[in-house]
């Protein structure tokens, strides 16, 4: 491959140090006051992002404009970035937590009893978890009480960053993976009693299939689906958001179970819709809190890959 342009290589390197230096002064004050100024920033973004703005408010709008009204949608849109906002700052100033006692500090967890249970029974673990609020915590708690995730993830662009990623996850246990190129090792641990986990919120360029979304067709990774169908792993749903007492709040739920009818494709994507479904009904309780910049109806049905 070539050498980057220079504004691109510029960008990046920017980007980097920044990120550098918001990690190490996030612990030099105190967390809520950290927090409140990360969501300043978010509210700034929001301001001067008109087309990421713009890409949230007709998203909200597809969601719950039969619902909520446009003044509410709008409101809803800028909730979003400063809690973007927040929610990033928290990750940056998670990269100093070391073990599961600094983590719950400032994390409340509910229900861990239902991956410990499946995990007891020597069965493999899907982790579902959603692109919303603070996700990459969900990761640093599962790591730290010993599951040793494999973390299905994109590269990110640039080498730099991407490293950092991988470090903060390699810290605490958890085991990066790329999408795409180690489907053996994660169906092998899989069998073995391991788990990992897998993000389905997104339309992105994988193996999809067409299930409902706020009432209308989204094109949706069936990674999931595959790798449960393949090793009889248990499904069970994760998420994580920042409460209003300003505590980040980690919640499982009951395994999800698999339909399997003997029809292959019926099966993929009727157990993509059941894991769909939940991920609606959460993004409904914490509207705020995920990426609604993000095309989720993007891709046209015959678009996608199969």
């Amino acid at each position: 491959m070539g050498a980057r342009p220079l504004r691109k290589e510029i960008k990046y390197t920017v980007i980097y140090w920044l990120v550098r230096f918001l990690m190490a002064t996030s612990n030099m004050i105190p967390r809520s006051l950290w927090l409140s100024f990360c969501g300043m920033l978010g509210w700034i973004a929001c301001v001067f992002a008109t087309k990421s703005r713009r890409q949230a408010v007709t998203h909200l709008g597809m969601a719950f404009g039969k619902e909520k009204s446009p003044a509410e949608i709008r409101k809803l849109a800028t909730g979003m970035f400063v809690m973007l906002g927040k929610n990033a700052g928290e990750i940056l100033r998670a990269t100093r937590v070391k073990t599961l006692e600094d983590l719950m500090k400032f994390v409340v967890v509910k229900d861990d009893h239902y991956p410990e249970d499946v995990q007891s029974s020597g069965r493999g673990l899907i982790f579902l978890p959603i692109h919303l609020g603070a996700f990459e915590l969900m990761v640093t708690y599962v790591a730290l009480r010993g599951f040793r995730p494999m973390v299905i993830g994109t590269p990110l662009k640039d080498e730099k960053l991407n490293e950092l990623m991988v470090n903060y996850r390699n810290a605490h246990g958890a085991i990066p993976v790329e999408r795409g190129k180690e489907t053996l090792r994660l169906i092998k641990g899989l069998k073995r009693g391991g788990s990992t986990a897998v993000l389905i919120d997104q339309d992105t360029r994988v193996k999809s299939r067409f299930v409902d979304f706020f009432g209308m067709p989204a094109a949706t990774p069936i990674g999931a689906t595959i790798l449960a169908m393949k090793t009889g792993a248990a499904v069970i749903p994760a998420y994580i958001y920042l409460g209003e007492d300003n505590l980040q709040h980690i919640t499982f739920l009951p395994e999800i179970p698999l339909e399997i009818t003997g029809d292959e494709e019926m099966d993929l994507v009727q157990n993509t819709q059941n894991f769909t479904r939940w991920i609606e009904q959460v993004l409904r309780e914490h509207p705020t809190q995920w990426v609604w910049m993000h095309e989720r109806w993007k891709t046209r049905p015959g678009e996608e890959i199969r």
